[in-house]
C-alpha cells in the first residue's frame, strides 16, 4: 500500500491533502461511498480512509457511516453548502419574498451564511441602494459589482464547506460595523431554541446579531425536525421569524405560546 496504516494520525502532507479532496468530490458525486472501495482506489489502508473520512467529517463535507461516508443530510448532518443550496428552494424564496418587505431604500442589512439569506441576497439589488455586510462567499459573489449595492465583504478564516468566512477575524470585522436588518436562518430549532453544528457558526452569528438593530430569522418547516450540537439562542431573541407555510398549524401555536414575534410567509397578515 502507498501509505502504511500505523501513520500517525496527525499526518497531513500533500498525498493526504489530495486524497482527502478526491474522496470529498467523490462522496458529493456519488451521495455514497464505501470505506472498503475507497481504499482499493486510493491503495491505502481501511483504517487510513477511516481517518481521511473524520477530518473530511470534522470539515461538514460529509457523514461517516457504517461502512462509507455519504452527503446526504441527516437529522445531525445538513449537508456541505452544495446539498443546502438544492434542500427546500421553493420554500426558502417564499421566505426571502416575506422578507425583502421589511427592506428599504438606503439601509444597511446583515445576510449570515445560510442558503435562505442567499434567497434574500437575490432580491436586494431590485431594492437599491442598499449597504450589503455578509460573510457568505456566495452571496459576495452575487452581489459583487451590481448597482445600487455598496457590498462589504466579511473577511477571516475561509471554511470551504460552509463556503464561508467564520473565526476570530470575522467575529472582529462584524463588531467594528452595525446594520439596520440582519437576515438569518439557523441549522435547527429544538425546544424553542436555535442549535448548530459548529462553535465557529455559532460566534459569528452572534456577531451578527449583535450588531443589528432588527434581527430577522428566516426559516422553513424542515428545521423543527432537526437536531444540532450548539445552542445560539432562543427564538425570543429574534424581532421577528418568518416560518413557510408548511409549518404544521400545532408548531405555529407552540411558537406563539413561547412569545415568539411570528409572520408566515404567504400569508394575508402584514409584516410587523
Amino acid at each position: 500500500m502507498a501509505e502504511d496504516a500505523t501513520a500517525p494520525a496527525g499526518s497531513d502532507g500533500a498525498a493526504s491533502r489530495e486524497r482527502r479532496e478526491k474522496i470529498r468530490q467523490r462522496v458529493a458525486d456519488e451521495g455514497f461511498v464505501q470505506i472498503k472501495a475507497l481504499a482499493e482506489a486510493y491503495d491505502v489502508s481501511v483504517m487510513t480512509i477511516h481517518r481521511d473520512l473524520d477530518v473530511l467529517q470534522s470539515k461538514g463535507w460529509l457523514r461517516k457511516i457504517r461502512g462509507g461516508a455519504t452527503a446526504q443530510p441527516s437529522a445531525m448532518y445538513h449537508g456541505d453548502v452544495r446539498h443546502r443550496l438544492q434542500a427546500m428552494a421553493e420554500a426558502k424564496r417564499k421566505l426571502a419574498d416575506a422578507a425583502v418587505g421589511l427592506v428599504s431604500p438606503g439601509a444597511s442589512i446583515m445576510i449570515d451564511e445560510s442558503t435562505t439569506g442567499l434567497s434574500v441576497a437575490e432580491l436586494l439589488p431590485s431594492r437599491g441602494p442598499l449597504t450589503v455586510i455578509t460573510n457568505f462567499l456566495a452571496a459576495v459573489n452575487l452581489l459583487a459589482g451590481k448597482p445600487d449595492i455598496d457590498l462589504i465583504a466579511l473577511g477571516g478564516a475561509y471554511y470551504p464547506a460552509y463556503d464561508a468566512f467564520l473565526g476570530l477575524r470575522t467575529c472582529d470585522a462584524i463588531r467594528s460595523l452595525h446594520a439596520d436588518v440582519l437576515f438569518m436562518s439557523t441549522t435547527a430549532i429544538t425546544n424553542g431554541h436555535c442549535y448548530h453544528q459548529s462553535q465557529e457558526t455559532v460566534a459569528v452569528k452572534l456577531a451578527l446579531m449583535d450588531s443589528a438593530d432588527r434581527r430577522v430569522l428566516l426559516v422553513d418547516h424542515s428545521k423543527f425536525t432537526k437536531n444540532g450540537l450548539h445552542q445560539l439562542a432562543p427564538l425570543t431573541a429574534f424581532d421577528l421569524v418568518i416560518v413557510d407555510s408548511d409549518t404544521p398549524e400545532e408548531q405555529l401555536t407552540a411558537l406563539r405560546t413561547r412569545g415568539v414575534p411570528l409572520h408566515v410567509a404567504g400569508s394575508d397578515a402584514p409584516l410587523p
